[in-house]
């Protein structure tokens, strides 16, 4: 089995220009910047995403719907008209 920590460090030591590592000086550097672009463009994509989904939602409700609800409610009145309730649909 390989020894995982020489795996590590030689990744380690990839990133660590990219890092720009300096005692004197702290600044995010290009791999900050890499990071933060990654996830600017994951946010955009998930709006985009989102965008699509929500266009195809429809926040009218269908006719049918709304009618088995009225039904429901003026249940009294149709009662009330002597139409028994076992014919209401």
């Amino acid at each position: 089995m390989p020894d995982m920590s020489a795996s590590v460090s030689l990744a380690v030591t990839h990133l660590v220009p990219l890092a720009e590592v300096d005692e004197n000086k702290v600044t995010p550097g290009v791999l900050g910047f890499i990071v933060f672009a990654v996830m600017a463009l994951a946010v955009w994509g998930l709006m985009k995403s989102m965008n699509k989904h929500m266009g195809k939602v429809s926040f009218e409700e269908d006719a049918d719907a709304s009618s088995e609800e009225a039904g429901k409610k003026g249940s009294g009145t149709a009662a009330a008209k002597g139409t028994p309730k076992a014919q209401q649909g």
